[in-house]
């Protein structure tokens, strides 16, 4: 899914040139995708919570192949962003599920390491495409329709890995079975299940912000697209070490809050200083954005999991990502805007502080459920 999603940012300039976008619609074509998870996130959780997870990962697995297969084939922009929305749509149908796998599979106990192992995955799937996008793959193909084509194979490849090898897990099975009507309903009234969501919202806000800019912002400061692309890299080399160490760090010693305030501190601060600091500072900077933020991401898919009461984890996850994923929405498509009307990524560097400020505030709301924390009450 990631690949096919972040092989966009290192050919903005391509994109722009071949299809004549500005690069509001470019970080438009970014949104996309994260546009149907936040519409449908909660629907498809749902319909996860009801048909099963085999299903629902099955049918989403051949769409976001079929979308980024037709993304190759689109000779304008329109048809571009349809391919895309199907993609889009193909994702929405995959991501809730997998805090629900994790459940399933691993326990409300071990589901903050297990989710940490397989978020590190979404960060290596998000990170190739950077590396090899603009020096290997575009000399071949000659064309960003050709990059689109080669990096839907991997989906193609996860749809046929998904009919033939997931099974249903029995754990789940028995929570598809039968769920109460109003179960949606009582999420929808949870508090805490909201405060987890404007923290995933803030916290997709500043990932894909800096996985749809970083690269136009290392050229700025005098980056080759090539080096530019490398540097952008660096968030998800060290993210995967993030997704995998903070979760099990934070599980070592029973606390998830200070991780989840510290972050938005941490990130706040780095965006503020991405404004001065010289080029040779990128790769310092990317690398430790790459493993607060993506860190910070993997505990809080863990959230579901351990906040939702009774059997509506895939509801709860559906509405953390469909809160969450409007700042995905937002913030590719609003920061092209403002980088199309000054010049500059200033503006939303300065927004990221300010967002930052916010969610270390309201990490600080949140209870604790890490290993000293009591767990939740059922709902009666």
């Amino acid at each position: 899914m990631y690949s096919g999603l972040l092989c966009v940012p290192p050919m903005v300039h391509v994109i722009r040139e071949e299809f004549g976008m500005t690069n509001a619609q470019v970080g438009l074509l970014m949104s996309l995708p994260l546009a149907a998870l936040a519409v449908a996130a909660i629907p498809a959780g749902t319909l996860a919570d009801r048909i099963g997870i085999k299903k629902a990962t099955v049918i989403g697995a051949a769409m976001v192949s079929a979308g980024g297969f037709l993304r190759g084939a689109a000779s304008d922009y329109v048809l571009l962003y349809l391919s895309t929305g199907l993609f889009g749509l193909g994702f929405t149908l995959i991501f809730p599920n997998l805090p629900k796998i994790v459940h399933a599979w691993f326990g409300r106990e071990k589901a903050g390491v297990a989710t940490g192992i397989y978020t590190t995955g979404i960060a290596l799937g998000g990170t190739i495409p950077y590396v090899i996008t603009l020096p290997f793959i575009l000399p071949i193909t000659q064309s960003s329709q050709g990059v689109f084509y080669v990096w839907s194979a991997p989906a193609a490849v996860a749809f046929v890995l998904c009919w033939i090898v997931l099974d249903e897990p029995k754990r789940a099975e028995a929570q598809t079975t039968p769920q109460r009507g109003d179960m949606p309903l009582k999420v929808l009234k949870d508090r805490n299940l909201w405060l987890a969501s404007l923290l995933m919202f803030a916290n997709c806000l500043h990932f894909y912000l800096w996985v749809s800019w970083a690269p136009s912002l290392m050229v700025l400061k005098g980056a080759t697209p090539e080096v530019a692309s490398a540097i952008a890299s660096m968030r998800g080399w060290f993210g995967m070490l993030g997704m995998f160490l903070m979760p099990l760090y934070s599980y070592r010693i029973g606390l998830r809050k200070p991780f989840l305030w510290g972050s938005g501190l941490l990130l706040g601060c780095a965006a503020l200083w991405a404004i001065v600091m010289p080029l040779a500072w990128g790769w310092v900077l990317m690398s430790a954005v790459g493993f607060v933020i993506s860190g910070s991401f993997a505990m809080k898919l863990a959230l579901p999991s351990e906040l939702s009461r009774g059997g509506a984890i895939g509801s709860a996850s559906g509405m953390i990502l469909s809160i969450g994923y409007l700042g995905g929405l937002i913030a590719p498509w609003l920061a092209g805007y403002l980088f199309d009307l000054s010049n500059s990524l200033n503006l939303p560097l300065m927004g990221l502080f300010v967002i930052g400020l916010a969610w270390g505030f309201i990490g600080t709301l949140l209870p604790e459920t890490g290993g000293r924390a009591s767990p939740p009450a059922p709902i009666k």
